[in-house]
C-alpha cells in the first residue's frame, strides 16, 4: 500500500508542477486557463475536515486531482475489509468550489487497483454526471470540465457497474457548491457521511470480511457506519467544539440503500438546509436524509459535554455502529442543563450481594486472549480505557454494576441486554446485542475485565459459562 500512496502523492506532485498552480486557499497564479478564468488547485484534505471556506468573490477554474485506491483496513477493531475510495478515506475527500467556477477534473485508477472505476458527481448538470468521460481501468487517468451551475451540497459516486456494489464498498464522498454571496462564516465545520455495509461475517465478526451481494440486494447491511469505520467519530476520533460555538456540519448519505434519521442528542439544529438545497428550517431535532443525499446542519452547543451523533433508527447507532460524539468543552451552565439530583425511593432495598464463589484461576494465555476479545469486540463501545462514553455506553472500569454483579454480565455477553441500566449513580438506556463468542472467549473477557478495569479478582471459568447457557 505504500508503494500505492507514493504513486499517487507523486501524481498530484507532478500534475500541479506541470500546470503551475496554488492552493485554493492562497492567491491564483497570474496563469489563466484556456476559458480566461484564474486557475487554483483544489485543496484536498481527509474528512472529517474539509477545505477552508471560499473568500474570493469571482469565478475560478479550479483543477481537482483525484485518485482511486483500493486500501485493506479496519472496518471495525478486528475486522478488516477492502474499501474502493476515492483518495484513499471513506467518505472520499470533499471538493469546495464556488458557483459560477469550471471544475477541471482529474481521476486516476492507480495501476495496483484491479477494478474499472469512475466518478458521477450529482453537482454536473449533464448526462452521468461525469460517469462516460471517466470510466477508467487501472493504469489509467481521465478528466472532463463541467460548470458548477447550481449552489447547493450534492452527493458523488462511482456509478461502474454494478454500481450498488462499488457505492457499498466505499466509494462516494460530496462536493460543496458555494453561493456567489458566499456563506457565513462559523467556529467549527466538518464533513460526516453516513454509508452502509455488507459482509459476510457478522458485526464485529473477526479476520478479513468479503463484500456480500445477497446482503446488498436483500438491503440487510452488517454495519451502518459515519465516515466508513465503527468508532470512527468516538474516542480519540471524536469531533470537538467549545461551549456557545457554531458549528456547520455537512452530511450526506452515500448508500447504497439505507436513508438516515440523522439526530445529535442533546442539540437542536438552528438550521436544516433541507436535502442540501438553499432553503432551511428553523429548530430541528431530527432530519431525515435518503440515500445519495445531503444536509447541512448549524448549531451551537450550549453546555459541557458529549452529544452523541446517531442515526435515530436507534438499532442502526447500538447495534450497527452508526454512533458518533462532538465532545463539547467549557464551563458548567446550569440555568441551561440543570445538575440533577437522585434520591431512592422510599422502602428500596439495596441489592443483595451474590455469595461468594471459589477462586479462578487464569493462565497468562488467557488473560492474553481476554484482552485481545476486549479490544475486538468492547473497545469500540466501551472505549479502549473502559471509560464508556458518557450518557451513551456505561464504563466498564470501576464500575458498580460490574464489581457488584460479574456473573451477570456474563449474562448480558451471552444474552444481550436492552433497557435502563444505572451505572456509578448514572443511568443508561440502550441496547446491547448478544456477543457470539465461544464459553472460553466470554470467560476471557469479563476475567479480563474484572482484573483490569476493576482491580478484582478472575470471576469466570468456561464452564460457568457453558451452564450459563441452559438457563433461559
Amino acid at each position: 500500500m505504500k508503494k500505492t500512496h507514493k504513486l499517487a502523492a507523486s501524481w498530484l506532485a507532478g500534475v500541479t508542477a506541470a500546470l503551475c498552480m496554488s492552493p485554493v486557499g492562497s492567491a491564483p497564479v497570474a496563469k489563466l486557463a484556456a476559458d480566461g478564468l484564474p486557475i487554483v488547485v483544489q485543496e484536498l484534505v481527509a474528512p472529517p475536515s474539509l477545505p477552508p471556506r471560499i473568500t474570493r468573490k469571482t469565478a475560478a477554474h479550479v483543477v481537482v486531482n483525484l485518485t482511486v485506491e483500493e486500501i485493506e483496513r479496519e472496518i471495525a477493531p478486528g475486522t478488516r475489509y477492502t474499501f474502493w475510495t476515492f483518495g484513499g478515506t471513506v467518505p472520499g475527500k470533499m471538493i469546495r468550489v464556488r458557483e459560477g467556477d469550471t471544475v477541471e477534473l482529474h481521476l486516476l485508477n492507480l495501476p495496483d487497483n484491479k477494478l474499472p472505476h469512475n466518478i458521477d458527481l450529482h453537482a454536473v448538470t449533464g448526462p452521468g454526471g461525469g460517469a462516460g468521460q471517466t470510466l477508467i481501468a487501472p493504469g489509467n487517468e481521465a478528466s472532463f470540465t463541467f460548470k458548477a451551475l447550481a449552489p447547493g451540497l450534492y452527493v458523488y459516486h462511482c456509478a461502474t457497474a454494478p454500481v450498488g456494489m462499488h457505492v457499498a464498498n466505499g466509494m462516494y464522498g460530496m462536493i460543496l457548491v458555494e453561493p456567489k454571496e458566499g456563506m457565513t462564516p462559523v467556529d467549527k465545520e466538518y464533513y460526516v457521511m453516513q454509508g452502509d455495509f455488507y459482509t459476510t461475517g457478522g458485526y464485529r465478526a473477526p479476520g478479513l470480511q468479503a463484500f456480500d451481494m445477497q446482503k446488498a440486494i436483500d438491503e440487510k447491511p452488517t454495519y451502518v457506519l459515519f465516515n466508513g469505520a465503527d468508532g470512527a467519530l468516538t474516542g480519540a476520533g471524536s469531533l470537538t467544539a467549545k461551549t456557545n460555538e457554531s458549528v456547520r456540519m455537512y452530511f450526506g448519505v452515500g448508500g447504497p440503500n439505507t436513508t438516515s434519521s440523522f439526530h445529535i442528542i442533546g442539540a437542536i439544529f438552528d438550521k436544516v438546509y433541507t436535502e442540501g438545497g438553499k432553503h432551511f428550517q428553523e429548530n430541528v431535532q431530527t432530519t431525515m436524509v435518503p440515500a445519495g443525499g445531503s444536509t447541512i446542519v448549524e448549531f451551537t452547543p450550549r453546555v459541557p459535554g458529549n452529544l452523541t451523533i446517531v442515526d435515530h433508527s436507534l438499532t442502526r447507532a447500538f447495534n450497527k455502529g452508526a454512533i458518533g460524539l462532538l465532545s463539547v468543552s467549557g464551563p458548567d451552565n446550569f440555568a441551561i442543563y440543570g445538575k440533577g439530583v437522585k434520591t431512592p425511593l422510599p422502602g428500596a432495598k439495596p441489592a443483595a450481594k451474590p455469595a461468594a464463589k471459589p477462586a479462578v484461576a487464569v493462565t497468562p494465555a488467557q488473560k492474553v486472549r481476554g484482552k485481545e476479545v476486549y479490544e475486538a469486540n468492547c473497545a469500540a463501545c466501551h472505549q479502549s480505557d473502559g471509560k464508556g462514553v458518557a450518557g451513551v455506553f456505561p464504563p466498564l472500569a470501576n464500575s458498580d454494576f460490574f464489581q457488584e454483579r460479574p456473573y451477570e454480565m456474563g449474562h448480558i455477553v451471552i444474552n444481550g441486554r436492552s433497557g435502563e441500566l444505572v451505572v456509578n449513580g448514572e443511568h443508561y438506556n440502550g441496547v446491547m446485542p448478544p456477543q457470539d463468542l465461544s464459553d472460553e472467549d466470554v470467560a476471557a473477557v469479563i476475567n479480563y475485565v474484572s482484573t483490569d478495569f476493576n482491580k478484582g479478582k478472575p470471576v469466570l471459568t468456561p464452564a460457568q459459562v457453558r451452564d450459563m447457557r441452559k438457563v433461559k
